[in-house]
């Protein structure tokens, strides 16, 4: 089943005062007017916002705990609701590749039919191993294109695994490499489905990522608070952690067909396409059954299970060694029974052996 190229229609976008700004991003053309920014806070709320972010994970090496970790996290219930809220999970992050997800459904909104292997892939913050790179290779192909259309810069395989077995090989940094070409990939095939430019498919006044933002803010829930460059180079949108939880929420619960929905199933059938043979994802979607899980850079991660439960956090300093441990507890806090083994406690080594773990403390 192909999804309507015309796309979800757009969230409404009211010009109330304390609603989010929409920032356009490098090149963009002017768009609609911006709603005015955030009233400024006073009182109680001026403290709230204020707040420091409480401890989620600390480090602990020989019984004295070295470094803590900040951040915010919120987890919703199977009816939507908030179960537990801890930090600020109204304030506007950059979920960076946990948009990913929503991202893909915006492709397939724009017409293009992906499905299995293919679909993973367009979602996916891949390893770089090499069945990754033949189906970004393959892909692009089929849509009469070829690795310098990619907009995403070159790099070596992400998982660190691969980069040394790649470099040992002669490889060099390539842009079918990079962790999101497969993302990059089915943007262009989009593109060349609707006769859009490819040239310019990573700026946000393309028409592609016009259908992005709305996918992104329908399945939010709310207004992207504004658009940013990501590492990729493609645009990246901010939403709240409850904004975030809500959308993977929602992409597990889309009906059956639906491009939302079809998405989720891709990921949790083929977990290895986003994310690798060793990557923490891939193990979680594996032994948590309907579990819909992705990562984003700077320590973001976001899960949803098939009930419609939703979990969201941002690690404040982006040190991805605290997303195992508070990504476990997490769970366990969402009711899940066994915790997959993927996800826990993260050594810490001293002269080669364990003196110490990262754990989650909250």
């Amino acid at each position: 089943m192909s999804a309507s190229p015309s796309g979800p229609e757009p969230l409404p976008r009211p010009g109330h005062p304390s609603g989010p700004r929409l920032v356009p991003g490098p090149g963009s053309r002017p768009g609609p007017a911006p709603s005015p920014g955030p009233a400024a806070l006073t009182g109680a709320d001026a403290e709230s916002a204020d707040a420091v972010p409480p401890v989620l994970a600390e480090v602990v090496r020989s019984g004295f705990v070295e470094s803590r970790h900040r951040g915010s996290l919120v987890v919703l219930g199977a009816d939507g609701s908030v179960d537990l809220a801890l930090g600020d999970v109204g304030a506007p992050v950059f979920p960076r590749s946990a948009n990913k997800p929503m991202q893909a459904a915006g492709i397939l909104h724009a017409g293009l039919d992906l499905a299995g292997e293919r679909l993973a892939l367009a979602a996916a913050s891949h390893s770089g191993e090499p069945f990754h790179r033949d189906l970004v290779v393959k892909m692009l192909a089929e849509s009469g294109l070829s690795e310098a259309d990619l907009r995403c810069p070159a790099d070596l395989p992400l998982d660190p695994v691969e980069a040394e077995a790649y470099l040992a090989g002669g490889g060099v940094r390539e842009r079918v490499t990079m962790n999101c070409s497969g993302k990059h990939a089915a943007m262009l095939a989009a593109c060349v489905v609707r006769g859009w430019p490819t040239e310019s498919y990573t700026e946000p006044s393309h028409p592609l990522q016009h259908g992005i933002l709305t996918v992104v803010e329908q399945t939010a829930g709310e207004r992207v608070a504004a658009v940013g460059t990501d590492g990729c180079g493609a645009p990246l949108l901010a939403i709240t952690l409850t904004g975030l939880a809500r959308a993977f929420r929602s992409l597990v619960l889309a009906p059956e067909g639906s491009a939302e929905r079809r998405v989720a199933d891709a990921m949790r059938a083929h977990p290895e396409y986003v994310a690798g043979t060793r990557r923490p994802d891939t193990r979680l979607m594996r032994e948590l059954p309907g579990a819909l899980s992705k990562m984003g850079a700077e320590a973001v991660q976001a899960v949803a299970l098939p009930d419609g439960r939703a979990l969201a956090f941002k690690v404040e300093d982006g040190a991805v060694r605290a997303l195992s441990p508070v990504l476990a507890r997490g769970l366990a806090l969402m009711g899940v029974r066994t915790v997959p083994g993927a996800v826990g406690p993260v050594p810490v080594l001293g002269g080669g052996t364990e003196v110490g773990e990262i754990r989650a403390v909250f």
